[in-house]
């Protein structure tokens, strides 16, 4: 406890009063990637606005999920498969398994591909935002929800798919003036997608920014390197449980709405 309270003591001491995060935001865009949204007009009265650094870091994002997919599949090999190779085939059917849990054979296969897509993208975005001047995509809103809102859609496609007319009956269940709250309860699950993956990477962001910037001179030697180290290693781990929580979430929403309902 004493080395604890000295550890602490050490760390704070020299913490810059002038502190601000857009000035360590802007020390560590050595890209020049504008830090203002792009106006390109409005929509029904609404706003078009583009984030630069997120629509950047997506694509950078969508180019290293491509080229991790693109070397396990050359390191494909029955009898001496290479270490990514078996990583990604042990993700794979680690998400397979999760899938026919739920859902039978016919319905599953379908989703195996959005799933591990989901998984893995996701995973590279929340990391890129570990790597000094870059950003994590899913740190902004409008990545999250656009994902959450491929997961809304993809319900009620595999709803009506197998089900028919008959995916709507839940709303009229178990009385028809439950409708609204059953109407809302759909709306929620795009929702607390989008926000509780934003969240999280946005807090984990913005303290990295305030470890990077507010502890200075001795700290900044003593401490601030230690605590950087430390934070970071957390947020590798908080960057692989919030991709998979996104995806298992997927997984339960949409079998939800594909799957026969026993009596």
């Amino acid at each position: 406890m004493g080395m604890m309270l000295i550890f602490v003591a050490v760390s704070v001491t020299g913490c810059g009063e002038g502190f601000s995060l857009e000035r360590v935001e802007h020390d560590l865009n050595i890209w020049g990637i504008p830090h203002h949204p792009w106006h390109l007009g409005q929509i029904g009265g609404f706003p078009l606005e583009f984030n630069p650094p997120t629509i950047i870091f997506t694509w950078v994002a969508m180019v290293l999920t491509v080229l991790l997919c693109v070397a396990a599949a050359r390191g494909t090999n029955l009898r001496q498969p290479s270490k990514l190779a078996c990583l990604i085939e042990m993700i794979l059917q680690f998400l397979r398994g999760l899938v026919d849990e739920r859902l039978e054979a016919k319905k599953a296969a379908g989703l195996y591909t959005l799933i591990f897509t989901f998984f893995l993208f996701i995973t590279v975005c929340n990391l890129l935002g570990l790597v000094p001047t870059m950003v994590a995509p899913t740190a902004d809103i409008q990545t999250t929800f656009g994902l959450a809102l491929i997961t809304f859609v993809m319900m009620y496609v595999w709803g009506i798919r197998y089900k028919g007319v008959r995916y709507f009956k839940h709303y009229l269940q178990p009385y028809p003036f439950f409708l609204p709250i059953t109407i809302l309860e759909d709306l929620a699950k795009p929702l607390t997608l989008a926000f509780r993956l934003f969240g999280n990477m946005k807090g984990k962001e913005v303290m990295i920014l305030a470890l990077l910037g507010l502890i200075t001179g001795v700290a900044e030697i003593a401490g601030g390197f230690l605590a950087s180290v430390v934070w970071l290693g957390f947020c590798v781990f908080i960057s692989l449980i919030q991709a998979f929580v996104f995806t298992v979430l997927s997984i339960a929403y949409i079998s939800m709405a594909a799957a026969e309902e026993h009596h």
